[in-house]
């Protein structure tokens, strides 16, 4: 084999090389319309999860378009992410698309608002976990980790203090694993009691859903541990499993 017949082969292995890469590297879609209230922080939101892809091998691409929510579209994503997403989003079609995608092993990451969201969809609200009643001022809480063996806690102290705009919700999904919660003794304005879950997780119709209630903040999206909190979900909804942790 001729010098320059050797390098135009490996020239070619290696494009093939990078090109099946880029195809095999898992993709995310993060859903950030809002139909009500929206939150500022959203764009502080998309710029720490492309970060956050960029840095543990995973592509980001971001969205307000529903058509976007098809089957075949659908199919490229190991997770979809709501980013404080707000009101009714889809048509029935679009619903069918996400209902379909979960069902046929999915992932689902809700960020905040993302309870806050198409109230008229009661699979979504078992999906997404919960569903957003009211909220006191922003103010410092103490947030209990009940749970240290999933990917989005195992960081995390266990009790974690921080500033946040602190959920209320109703119509919980009691088929939920909840991974954090808050002390209603440590704030005012907590209104679901001695058992408030912040953060839970749950395998749902064959897929994998991940929410956690942090997140109303600019600040929250330059915060170290939160921001691992999230990466923690959205592996978990892409299929990544944690290590055990020792005891």
């Amino acid at each position: 084999m001729s010098k320059k017949l050797a390098f135009f082969t490996l020239l070619i292995l290696a494009f093939v090389a990078i090109s099946f890469n880029r195809v095999a590297k898992p993709r995310v879609l993060v859903m950030t319309k809002t139909a009500g209230f929206y939150h500022a922080s959203i764009p502080k939101g998309v710029e720490a999860i492309q970060k956050l892809g960029a840095e543990n091998g995973f592509d980001v691409d971001v969205t307000k378009d529903s058509s976007m929510f098809t089957d075949k579209n659908l199919k490229k994503y190991a997770a979809i992410i709501f980013l404080s997403t707000t009101g009714t989003l889809f048509n029935e079609d679009q619903k069918a698309a996400v209902q379909k995608y979960i069902r046929g092993g999915g992932g689902f990451v809700g960020i905040h608002a993302a309870a806050d969201t198409e109230y008229g969809w009661p699979w979504y609200n078992k999906l997404v976990g919960a569903w957003f009643a009211s909220h006191p001022k922003q103010q410092i809480a103490k947030l209990i980790v009940k749970d240290k063996d999933h990917l989005s806690t195992q960081h995390l102290p266990g009790i974690w203090e921080r500033k946040d705009e602190w959920y209320n919700f109703k119509d919980i999904n009691p088929d939920v694993k909840t991974l954090i919660t808050i002390d209603e003794k440590s704030y005012e304005g907590g209104k679901n009691g001695d058992f408030h879950p912040m953060a839970w997780y749950h395998n749902f119709e064959g897929g994998r859903a991940f929410y956690t209630g942090l997140g109303h903040t600019d600040e929250s999206y330059t915060e170290p541990l939160f921001l691992k909190h999230v990466l923690g979900g959205i592996q978990y909804a892409m299929g990544i499993k944690a290590k055990a942790t020792k005891k």
